[in-house]
């Protein structure tokens, strides 16, 4: 019905399960109350004994047949018709709050009602009830809902939520029962994975790859950990498929080797070619130098960005660049694109590369990679809309100390800024902001960079604004003992002689950006540290960000801070919240829901 269309945009929902996981906030229930619970609202047959009125308030005085007791209440506003209507004699209905003072009951103004027995759902909703509750009578029956795959318990589950008969079956005192919650939990996950399911489009590639990675890997001066070869032959499957072109995103912790997978497929890509863009000229600059150390002479490699170029990108196997590589003209056809950072590009620039070496329907083989670990649950739900691989592993094992201090540890820190300097290793200090402000209490980075320039030498100076920023970081990485600089080393960037971050205003930052800044450090296995520096004493959140050094775990930890990301959205970072499900604690719910869509998708 082309109303009901209407309805539902109002709503913002698309689909049956959205509307049957809009739950009623509350219930009116007249059914007669068994037993006289305090506290609760109950409802009585009552007898009236006795009125009375005193400064304006009307006293009546009940008898409740049933438990043989004597019940009083004040009405504190009193209309004519409450003395007609509660006159010596007559019996009610009445429904309220039921207390007891020095032994006697008492409700303060009750309601009479006419009609008892009856329990109704109340919602809060932009639609009035006589348009929402229509909507639940014609759609949320049992035959739709077992239609959209759901189990006879889940069934019953929401038709007792919006067809109640009685509340003890769905209320726990004023809440819903934890088993409620759980069937509530269960569908919201299997609802949303459908969704996302629905959203997948899948199309040809350009053609089947299966390029030789032995001559790659055999020359490796180091052995590839057991989830790079995994993620290695998952990505093998997919390119060797011609009639779906491949959709993965790789996610990989900090120093998980993320670049030897890439690598690794651009090898499979031979003798065809493959093309990868980066976020930011010094990572393309840093994957090209990877690319040039490892894969064989014979692959030839080439870099597009901005004002350089290294190589013919015409002739190449392998381009590596920034969004620079949208503008080209002649870029040739590869029938392998991949993107590193993904999170830093926009949709539709990610949707531009795949488009610029399409052809008709046929679309190239397509790998996003990530260093920004996700739980598990978003793995799971994110795997409805691409293919999801997880490097939760690094090559060797890191040692960074991380430690919360304050201002009375601030001459510590500095002589062991020296120490370090003094071992030819470099320094990196975070600033939460550029300039001076009187909102945060913090130095900003031009306030400070006077006093490091003058202890130190080598002191570089970079923020977010700065169009030199890479150059300077290049310039660091080669010659600098002290970095300072706002967040915009975050991600990506490999400076092997770093041992020790000092973050200022730690608790201002998410956790997942935490553990991007202090990613930066240990890169080759020299010990390192990280300092978070707060005026805030016994901050619980950063006390377990420092025990943490996985980043999976450290993604499941932020969830009990903020909320998880909306997938169908793309805003994976924050914003979307699942008003049942806990994407940091129901992962198994989340895989329960994966494999009933699973069987539902094979039975039809």
């Amino acid at each position: 019905m082309e109303n009901d269309k209407a309805l539902f945009r109002k709503l913002k929902i698309s689909t049956l399960l959205d509307l049957a996981l809009i739950v009623p906030s509350s219930y009116s229930d007249t059914t007669l109350s068994s037993s006289l619970d305090l506290g609760v609202v109950g409802t009585f047959e009552a007898v009236v004994d006795e009125v009375s009125s005193n400064s304006g308030k009307l006293r009546v005085n009940f008898t409740l047949p049933k438990f043989k007791r004597k019940l009083s209440s004040i009405f504190f506003r009193v209309t004519p018709y409450h003395y007609q209507l509660f006159a010596k004699d007559s019996r009610h209905y009445i429904q309220g709050k039921l207390e007891e003072y020095n032994g006697y009951l008492q409700m303060a103004q009750p309601k009479s009602i006419k009609d008892i027995g009856k329990v109704v759902p109340k919602y809060k909703s932009v639609l009035k009830m006589s348009e929402l509750t229509p909507l639940f009578s014609r759609y949320v029956t049992e035959k739709n809902l077992f239609d959209e795959g759901l189990d006879s318990a889940e069934v019953a589950t929401l038709m007792r939520i919006h067809f109640p008969r009685d509340m003890s079956e769905i209320y726990s005192g004023s809440k819903f029962k934890d088993e409620i919650v759980q069937k509530l939990k269960f569908i919201e996950a299997f609802n949303h994975l459908k969704k996302l399911r629905a959203k997948r489009a899948d199309f040809p590639a350009l053609e089947a790859l299966n390029g030789d990675i032995a001559p790659f890997i055999d020359r490796l001066p180091f052995e590839l950990t057991a989830e790079q070869q995994s993620v290695i032959e998952q990505i093998q499957i997919d390119l060797n498929r011609e009639d779906k072109a491949a959709k993965r995103m790789v996610v990989g912790d900090v120093g998980s080797g993320k670049t030897m997978v890439i690598l690794s497929a651009a090898m499979m890509s031979l003798p065809r070619k493959s093309i990868l863009m980066a976020p930011t000229s010094l990572l393309a600059l840093q994957l090209y130098e990877e690319a040039c150390k490892y894969l064989p002479d014979s692959v030839k490699i080439a870099l597009v960005i901005q004002g350089k170029k290294e190589g013919d990108h015409l002739e190449a196997d392998f381009i590596i660049g920034t969004h620079a590589l949208l503008y080209m003209d002649n870029l040739p056809e590869a029938p392998l694109v991949m993107v590193d950072e993904q999170h830093r590009f926009g949709t539709k620039q990610r949707q531009s590369l795949e488009a610029l070496v399409s052809r008709g329907e046929k679309k190239p083989h397509f790998i996003q990679f990530s260093a920004t670990p996700i739980p598990r649950t978003q793995a799971m739900m994110e795997s409805e809309l691409l293919d999801v691989s997880l490097i939760t592993t690094t090559p060797f094992q890191r040692e960074v100390l991380t430690q919360t201090i304050g201002r009375t540890e601030f001459s510590d820190l500095l002589s062991h800024i020296e120490d370090e300097i003094e071992q030819n290793h470099q320094v990196l200090i975070i600033y939460p902001l550029v300039e001076e402000s009187t909102e945060i209490p913090y130095q900003s980075l031009t306030e400070s960079r006077d006093f490091w320039e003058k202890k130190f030498d080598g002191v570089y100076v970079t923020h977010g604004k700065d169009k030199q920023k890479e150059e300077v970081l290049l310039e660091f990485r080669e010659k600098g003992n002290i970095l300072l600089a706002t967040t915009v080393v975050e991600v990506g960037i490999s400076l092997p002689r770093l041992t020790l971050i000092v973050i200022v205003g730690a608790e201002r930052l998410g956790l997942a950006s935490l553990h991007q800044l202090r990613g930066r450090v240990g890169r080759n296995g020299l010990k390192s540290w990280c300092y978070l520096f707060s005026n805030t004493a016994d901050n619980v959140r950063l006390e377990q960000f420092s025990q943490t050094t996985n980043g999976f775990d450290i993604a499941k930890l932020d969830l009990k801070f903020r909320d998880s990301g909306d997938i169908l959205d793309g805003t994976i970072q924050s914003g979307q919240k699942f008003k049942w499900l806990d994407m940091g604690e129901d992962e198994r719910i989340v895989a329960r829901a994966k494999s009933r869509l699973e069987s539902v998708k094979l039975e039809s």
